[in-house]
């Protein structure tokens, strides 16, 4: 028997690499079209319970908090970005495995795909702020609709005795007719459908790209409202305005924070992956729980009729590294959340009140935990309305957020509040308690070097050196910088604004050539001076002294 010198293609085999790669690009197609008919489903369900979102939550969720930590501190703002991108990684790894499977298991490689899909579901209804069973609905409709494509395509892909129409093709090849141009596609006949593939490939591409165009559209629409509500929005005239900033709050050094931090230059640090879009007009407030003896629902319309307050308040993540950015100056306007609390007839337990915590919960389901003794101690605890002028933006948690001094944002600064619960530090861990953080976090006494910068290379002679200093609710008294191991040198502390706001400090040095360290240290109000101890942020807020290092030319 002679030995068959045809071409593979023309011998009906096709080159194992090349088909590997066919179904591995339909197991991506599938993998494309799953997330953009759950992008469109969840349009109409709700923007949260798409399986990318409610995948990432979850993650976020069980992240034990020295990793989420190390994410914020190594991407910023970022990390939310960088969180959804590597589970996008992680799904097509995926669907092109389940592709490559389905050649030789095209039921499995299929079902796969609804595993995926269950996963997400289950994600999705497991989310603190999961609407019911309806949030299942996108993953499940997505992955369906992935594991009827990829059946289909890998089915293009199968050798001709699987497919009947091929077959068929197949036995009319030696027909005359085959040859006069009117037969099958050779390829078809050797043993896949080539035609076949490609129209279904090139339409299954281009029916997600629609799918998930028309699902963005949709989405971005169902927050019209959202946007139109806030654009409506005029804020009250402050009965009790704050003061005009005295003069030299800011001092003339360039390189320095400025003192009102600008709403676009924020920090920004939560675990929403999809920024909450609320409607105002719609929007309610709940106060109930321990101690409330008149329980209320507000509108934000009742917000706005309230006396208002404006106040210059200083937040600070507990995130924040020392010298880190997550710290920043706003002017806010709202009310005194005390004087609402004190009309439902709450009292603090310093007057017999039996409630020492108060849990507010936002609309995507995170919970905080604030000291009621500290929310009703005197200090401009707030619910925020507007920030710096304007109302808040969406992504600091309008239509309304709380705003305490003196407390990290952890447990006090709750955006998109929906509810508060008086209650107990015994009966309720909130959502970062449970993930090891303290209970109670007030803001340590810190100070940043602001100019120069690391590694910077100034030259000999008086160098500006300079940057802010916080306390909030204690105040700023004193700021040192230090030369290498030299002594502690006093700075010139710019005007306070209040207690509640951080301060600039400068100091003139006479920089001289060579390698330097250049080290801050701050003294609050109460006399208590930052200390040199290093700690991470984890359980209550990192401490310990910010040093840069530069060279001077």
């Amino acid at each position: 028997m002679k030995d068959d010198k045809r071409n593979p293609r023309q011998a009906g085999i096709r080159p194992r690499p090349v088909r590997g790669a066919l179904g591995a690009l339909s197991g991506a197609l599938a993998g494309c079209a799953a997330l953009a008919v759950a992008e469109l489903v969840s349009a109409w369900v709700r923007p949260q319970a798409g399986p990318v979102v409610a995948v990432g939550g979850a993650a976020i969720d069980r992240t034990p908090a020295a990793v989420k930590d190390w994410a914020i501190r190594h991407f910023g703002t970022n990390d939310k970005l960088v969180l959804q991108l590597g589970i996008l990684a992680v799904l097509t790894l995926f669907a092109l495995a389940l592709g490559v499977l389905a050649l030789r298991y095209r039921r499995a490689g299929a079902g796969g795909v609804l595993v995926i899909g269950v996963v997400g579901a289950i994600a999705a209804v497991g989310r603190p702020d999961s609407s019911g069973p309806a949030d299942a609905v996108p993953s499940l409709a997505g992955a369906l609709a992935g594991a009827l494509l990829l059946y289909f395509l890998i089915g293009r892909l199968r050798p001709s005795a699987d497919r009947p129409e091929a077959t068929a093709g197949h036995e009319s090849a030696d027909r005359p007719e085959a040859t006069a141009g009117t037969g099958p596609d050779p390829d078809e006949a050797a043993g896949w459908d080539r035609r076949g593939f490609v129209i279904a490939a090139t339409a299954a591409a281009a029916a997600s790209a629609g799918a998930g165009a028309l699902g963005r559209a949709l989405g971005a629409a169902s927050g019209r409202d959202a946007a139109a509500s806030r654009e409506d929005v005029v804020l009250p005239v402050p009965a009790s305005p704050a003061a005009p900033l005295p003069k030299g709050t800011q001092v003339r050094v360039a390189g320095v924070s400025p003192f009102t931090t600008p709403n676009s230059a924020f920090y920004r640090v939560d675990t929403a992956l999809v920024v909450p879009r609320v409607d105002a007009n719609t929007w309610r407030l709940r106060i109930h729980g321990t101690g409330v003896t008149r329980p209320v629902t507000l509108s934000f319309a009742d917000l706005l009729r309230r006396e208002a307050v404006e106040r210059d308040i200083t937040l600070t993540c507990v995130s924040n590294e020392v010298g880190g950015p997550y710290v920043g100056n706003a002017r806010w306007i709202g009310v005194r959340l005390a004087d609402l609390l004190a009309e439902c007839g709450v009292k603090p337990p310093s007057r017999g009140g039996p409630a020492d915590q108060l849990v507010a919960r936002s609309v995507d389901g995170m919970t905080i935990g604030s000291p009621v003794e500290d929310v009703m101690d005197g200090r401009d605890a707030l619910l925020a309305l507007g920030m710096n002028g304007a109302p808040l933006p969406f992504e600091h948690g309008f239509p309304v957020r709380m705003v305490v001094p003196g407390l990290y944002g952890y447990v006090s600064a709750c955006k998109w509040i929906k509810d508060i619960e008086l209650t107990t530090f015994d009966a309720y861990d909130p959502y970062w308690v449970r993930r090891g953080w303290a209970r109670k976090a007030p803001v340590k006494t810190q100070s940043r070097i602001d100019t120069p910068k690391p590694f910077a290379r100034p030259e000999a002679g008086t160098v500006m050196v300079a940057g802010v200093a916080w306390a909030q609710h204690r105040g700023i008294d004193k700021v040192e910088v230090r030369v290498d191991d030299g002594p502690w040198q006093g700075a010139t502390l710019a005007a306070e604004d209040t207690r509640d706001t951080w301060r600039q400090w400068s100091f003139p040095w006479k920089a001289t050539k060579g390698g330097h360290t250049l080290t801050v240290r701050a003294t609050d109000r109460t006399g208590a001076l930052q200390t040199e101890r290093r700690t991470r942020t984890v359980p209550d807020g990192a401490s310990g002294r910010h040093s840069v290092v530069v060279t001077v030319g």
